[in-house]
């Protein structure tokens, strides 16, 4: 799968309203083709704005880790694939990817599965009531993720060459909790620069804060893609 380097930066919109989004997808013009929506958009009327972006032909990720009973999911999956979107996330629990894979058949939609949020780390899971290792429940995730048929995987960088070496060449990885040299962690605890992404194995990386909140955000994502396209 041949990637450009300026479609593998996906520019997290993570701001309260769309004329916010709006704004900062004027200043980076055609440096960005990828966005990603989250909660905060979303729930602000940014679905709109993610069936907009579409048409116009940029790429847009709806983040939405959808989780429910299945018929909840499948519904779910059906109408956001009307938006036009490329990515749609699910957690990686085996009823909702499977609900999840067969409502997006027929469709250009492709269900992502988030394998541990990256702002978990082991003391997180323990709280949860996981026994295991990060690392263990991300294997049995991205197993079973493989054998359902999900098109691809959210992980964090850490674990991306292992989740690569699980699932092969055919699924996609996004890899958030970017962080270019010198940029603030914020509240992810498992990060990792773009050229080491890319290198262990990352197909998009996801990056919000260091492009949205930087006093240039088109030259912070110039700086990224550059990064990329010398790893590549």
């Amino acid at each position: 799968m041949t990637i450009a380097p300026e479609d593998r930066l996906i520019v997290a919109l993570d701001l309260p309203g769309v004329a916010q989004a709006e704004a900062m997808i004027a200043k980076l013009g055609d440096s960005v083709t990828f966005y990603k929506i989250g909660y905060q958009l979303a729930f602000a009327h940014g679905l709109t704005l993610a069936e907009k972006l579409a048409a116009s032909g940029k790429k847009v990720f709806i983040d939405l880790k959808l989780h429910d009973i299945g018929n909840t999911v499948a519904g779910g999956v059906s109408s956001v694939a009307k938006l036009g979107g490329t990515f749609l996330t699910v957690h990686a629990y085996p009823q909702t990817m499977k609900a999840a894979v067969e409502a997006r058949r027929g469709t250009n939609l492709k269900i992502l599965a988030v394998t541990v949020l990256t702002s978990y780390d082991q003391n997180d899971l323990g709280e949860a009531g996981y026994a295991g290792s990060v690392a263990d429940l991300v294997k049995t995730r991205a197993l079973q993720a493989k054998s359902i048929g999900i098109d691809g995987l959210v992980c964090s960088p850490e674990e991306v060459s292992a989740v690569r070496a699980i699932v092969g060449n055919d699924m996609v990885l996004v890899t958030p909790g970017i962080r270019p040299a010198g940029a603030a962690v914020g509240d992810q605890k498992r990060i990792m620069t773009p050229s080491k992404a890319i290198a262990a194995g990352a197909d998009y990386l996801v990056v919000g804060r260091p492009v949205t909140e930087s006093a240039d955000p088109r030259a912070a994502a110039d700086v990224i893609v550059a990064e990329i396209a010398n790893t590549i």
